[in-house]
């Protein structure tokens, strides 16, 4: 009888189980869902402003701007996107064996590495391993808002216009389509490689629209062109950053 009872009992854990997990995958989905129409949406706007924030810089050559500058890279910044949560299968190892690898790499070629972490699973793996992290995030869930982002992208901007950051890199997951999804570390400051940077979204959207081939505009400048690039590059940087951490939302609720 003991024994019978046991294996009763056993079978109530297993379907209180299920229960628990089959609610969660239902939760999991619907805020897929949302987040996926918000990177998709948010992914036009991205694409669209990195070209105009270019060909303005093509069409105007002898106007430039300080975030689009390339030097050499002696201090750099590494920020990482992970998740609070767990049970989301291979998602954060992915991003975090990239972030690792660029960790690395960036010290082999003798430049200082700052990291910034997001998400409580990133913050538990870089302590394990005894790494400095000069800060953390938590409050950025499967909803990240614009005004939140755009708190840090202000704050990068300014480290990289003040010298104290050469370099910003973004260790995040790339929502590419419900079935593909890819760990990259993507540079963000400086801003010079804005068109190749999204070369992977921007022939996701060229196949949904029939493989039409962009083509470049002719612009004129009203006041002029270095106030326009004055606003279009910030504001580019802002949506790009915001786009990583749409991305790492949705990519997070696939797995």
């Amino acid at each position: 009888m003991a024994k019978a009872r046991a294996i009763i009992k056993r079978r109530k854990a297993v379907d209180n189980i299920r229960k628990i997990t089959r609610t969660m995958e239902l939760i999991a989905t619907a805020r897929y869902r949302k987040a996926m129409d918000r990177a998709v949406e948010a992914e036009a706007y991205t694409r669209k402003i990195a070209e105009m924030a270019a060909d303005l810089g093509d069409a105007s050559a002898s106007v430039s701007h300080p975030l689009l500058q390339k030097r050499p890279v002696a201090n750099a910044l590494l920020l990482v996107l992970t998740s609070n949560r767990g049970l989301a299968g291979g998602y954060n190892g992915n991003v975090l064996r990239a972030a690792i690898r660029d960790y690395q790499d960036v010290q082999a070629e003798g430049a200082d590495v700052t990291v910034e972490v997001s998400g409580k699973r990133g913050v538990n793996f870089w302590k394990y391993r005894k790494l400095p992290i000069s800060a953390t995030y938590f409050q950025f869930e499967d909803k990240p808002a614009f005004h939140e982002v755009e708190v840090l992208a202000d704050k990068y901007m300014a480290m990289f216009l003040e010298g104290k950051i050469d370099r910003l890199d973004v260790a995040y997951t790339r929502f590419i389509s419900t079935s593909r999804q890819e760990a990259v570390v993507q540079t963000l400051l400086p801003i010079i490689d804005e068109p190749k940077a999204d070369a992977a979204a921007a022939a996701t959207a060229t196949a949904r629209g029939g493989g039409i081939e962009r083509k470049r505009a002719p612009y004129e400048f009203l006041p002029d062109a270095a106030g326009i690039l004055e606003e279009m590059v910030p504001v580019s940087f802002k949506v790009r950053l915001f786009k990583c951490f749409l991305d790492a939302a949705v990519s997070e609720q696939i797995a």
